[in-house]
């Protein structure tokens, strides 16, 4: 099903249909609602040019779950230990 955002909306946002697409996969990555991969193909941009999308946003890439962080902190034991 297509979206259509009709172009009286995007002349008062003062944005153009290509900026609001990449806008929309920004803000649905962010929030956890698109995957990277997702993200990037709605996007229509490279990786590289996805990833500077987000950090203009001030968005970050990637967020550490718990998970992640005990992960890492198993890690490190490992490495302190020796093993």
């Amino acid at each position: 099903m297509p979206l259509t955002i009709p172009d009286e909306w995007l002349d008062e946002a003062q944005i153009s249909p290509d900026d609001a697409r990449v806008e929309l996969a920004c803000r649905l990555y962010d929030g956890g609602r698109l995957s990277f991969g997702q993200a990037i193909r709605w996007s229509s941009l490279t990786r590289t040019d996805f990833e500077a999308a987000m950090l203009d946003r001030g968005l970050a890439l990637y967020r550490p779950t718990l998970d992640d962080l005990e992960h890492d902190l198993e890690t490190l034991d490992r490495l302190e230990d020796g093993t």
